[in-house]
């Protein structure tokens, strides 16, 4: 009878849940987790419904009560603290009080006889006073001495009190009630995960001069102006041995000459593989140094890494079992029709000895922790098996909880979305290949307003070595200007390849999103000072993702009216609102494009009649405006765009600096 009375109580469509509560959601600590669930029950019965939250390590759940929002609707949520797994579920039970009370007060307001109610009422009191502590006891024992006395209008008034309900759910048992039948999940990583800026740098073109390759002692000369810049993440493409056999030459040819350093994702020589050192950069000692000396300017390592491996890398001799052999008995290279890789040869996944391939995968990886890399971008994920990289990255992140991985996979959105699920920290995204007004605004919408924003963290990339799309090959500086304004402020993460993009390097092969002598294979000098360089733009933009926490999420983006196809208008505000950002940019590269921006003044309080200040964080311009529509004009020689930060209270107009 008992089992039956709780299950009349139904708990369903509780979000966030993914896959059935197969995977986790993520967040970074002080996020919140809003959870949502369908909570009934069959009659006229009210309910209460508790959130059951355990943080990593804990034994005990904390109870956090849920609110009704509307048809069987009920919320609450909670902020996370903590690296590691927090567990979530949700109770519910038949509320025994609630429910007395609102037939008690249906009943009297209607003038029927209540004495029966207020003897159910005698018996429930009695019953919670046995179950709570002194202080809360003497109130109980009020309220039972006025009923006791007599007088009904009295009395009612008194079995009406909100302390009679606030007491009885003090003592809640969780055995008298409903639990959702899964618990679910958050992933909690360090704040880097959640923001961050990535610039990618090829150490070997970091050499002063033409004479020779640069080496991490070169890098760690330049750390200080990364750093100025307002970066967080210095992203190294691999810096191990590279192949010398099939090795490519200048643009991708399948020849080189004796001068050609090959490609970095070449993995493997006689002077080592994955845990060595390609020797022209220097030695591990170099390497941990370089890493040492980047922490202390604010800046963070992050290594590629790339399963794969040159014809020459020692693996192929010391266990060959682990790649696949065409029918002549040669070892295969890597594909990807009609493209060919002659200087990769891919892992056999399929190999019967895959456990101790994958064990000496995580070796790999372990041993850059080892070396104080905590931040891993991985190159095509993709091409290797889901149920591999779920093993690796909880068996990496049971020991080392604080180690991302950046998902490099340019792929079907399913399997983006599998990989993130299954731990990959961030991801690459289709953002280089969103171009108007309408592909911004679906795929932001889809990214931050569905259940993916749950678990899959969008990282922007204005460009990579691999990538030179076409807005960059002919948009000139506006267009790097205006991409990296966007990727900048619409996600919390972005990268940018760096003086390639920096000094905005346009040169593509002919018909091909491809770098015309790609740093890939070949050393660069890089004159970081050249006129026309974005040093200025990109640092101050980066200063102010520091300085505004709405830069500092993604889900927060909302896309707002402007009249004007060329210009994209969007408003990033924190919860509170006491920051907020109104965004505006020039899509057209060319022409100066204008119009009116409707300002959702309604959400942030503002009246139809007031005035109110923005000030552009670009140029440092103040413009008031009142109410929803207001003209803007964008002229993309000058500035592609706007950064308005947004002042409700004006005292007075010649107060300015007060606003900066």
């Amino acid at each position: 009878m008992r089992e039956k009375m709780m299950s009349r109580v139904i708990i369903e469509n509780v979000l966030p849940e993914i896959d059935g509560g197969k995977f986790s959601i993520k967040r970074v600590p002080r996020q919140k987790v809003v959870v949502r669930a369908d909570i009934f029950t069959d009659g006229h019965d009210a309910l209460t419904a508790i959130l059951l939250v355990k943080a990593p390590g804990r034994q005990n759940w904390d109870e956090i009560p849920m609110r009704f929002l509307s048809n069987d609707k009920w919320e609450a949520f909670f902020r996370v603290s903590e690296l590691g797994v927090y567990k979530y579920s949700v109770w519910a039970s038949v509320d025994l009080v609630s429910t007395w009370q609102n037939d008690l007060r249906k009943k009297f307001e209607a003038g029927q006889d209540v004495r029966l109610d207020l003897a159910v009422g005698r018996g429930i009191l009695k019953t919670i006073i046995g179950k709570v502590k002194e202080e809360d006891r003497n109130i109980l024992k009020t309220f039972l001495e006025i009923i006791n006395k007599g007088d009904v209008t009295r009395a009612v008034a008194s079995c009406l009190e909100k302390d009679i309900l606030s007491i009885a759910k003090k003592c809640l048992d969780l055995k008298d009630g409903v639990v959702y039948d899964k618990e679910l999940t958050v992933s909690v990583e360090r704040p880097e995960a959640g923001f961050g800026a990535w610039y990618e740098l090829f150490p070997r073109s970091c050499g002063l001069g033409a004479a020779k390759p640069g080496t991490f002692k070169d890098c760690i000369a330049l750390l200080g102006e990364i750093s100025r810049m307002g970066f967080s993440i210095l992203y190294l493409p691999p810096i191990h041995p590279i192949g010398q056999k099939n090795r490519k030459g200048k643009n991708n040819a399948t020849s080189s000459l004796p001068e050609d350093p090959g490609s970095p994702w070449a993995i493997g020589s006689a002077s080592g593989g994955h845990m060595s050192i390609e020797p022209s950069l220097g030695t591990i000692k170099d390497f941990e140094r370089l890493v040492r000396e980047a922490r202390k300017v604010g800046l963070e390592i992050a290594l590629d890494l790339a399963f794969q491996c040159s014809p020459g890398h020692p693996y192929i001799k010391e266990y060959p079992e682990w790649f696949k052999k065409s029918p002549d008995g040669s070892i295969q290279y890597a594909e990807n029709p009609p493209k060919k890789y002659e200087d990769i040869v891919p892992f056999n996944f399929e190999t019967r000895n895959a456990q101790e391939l994958w064990e000496e995968l995580r070796n790999i990886v372990l041993f850059w922790v080892h070396k104080g890399v905590k931040t891993f971008r991985v190159d095509n994920p993709h091409t290797k098996p889901f149920a591999f990289w779920e093993w690796l990255i909880n068996q990496v992140r049971s020991e080392y909880p604080e180690v991302i991985f950046l998902s490099e996979a340019f792929t079907r959105p399913k399997v983006m979305y599998r990989l993130a699920k299954l731990g990959f920290s961030q991801s690459y995204t289709y953002f280089t290949w969103r171009n108007t007004k309408r592909e911004f605004t679906e795929y932001l919408t889809d990214l931050t307003q569905s259940q993916i924003k749950e678990y899959f963290r969008p990282n922007f990339w204005t460009n990579t070595p691999d990538i030179l799309p076409e807005h960059l090959q002919y948009g000139g500086r506006p267009a790097f200007i205006a991409r990296f304004i966007l990727a900048a402020t619409l996600s919390s993460n972005y990268g940018i390849y760096g003086p390639a993009f920096e000094l905005c390097v346009s040169e593509a092969l002919p018909g091909k999103e491809e770098y015309l002598n790609s740093e890939k294979y070949e050393i660069k000098h890089w004159d970081r000072d050249k006129d026309g360089n974005l040093k200025d733009i990109i640092t101050l933009v980066n200063k102010i993702r520091k300085e505004n926490p709405a830069l500092q999420e993604t889900n927060n983006v909302k896309f707002c009216e402007v009249d004007n196809d060329n210009l994209l208008f969007y408003m990033k505000a924190t919860e509170d609102f006491s920051n907020v950002l109104l965004i505006i940019v020039n899509l057209d590269p060319y022409h100066a494009q204008s119009g009116w921006v409707r300002v959702p003044i309604s959400e942030l309080g503002i009246g139809n009649d007031q005035q109110y200040l923005v000030v552009d964080l670009l140029s440092r311009d103040r413009y008031f405006w009142t109410g929803e529509r207001n003209f803007i004009l964008l002229d993309p020689i000058a500035m592609p765009a706007h950064i308005l930060r947004l002042h409700h209270r004006v005292r007075r107009e010649t107060d300015f600096d007060y606003y900066l």
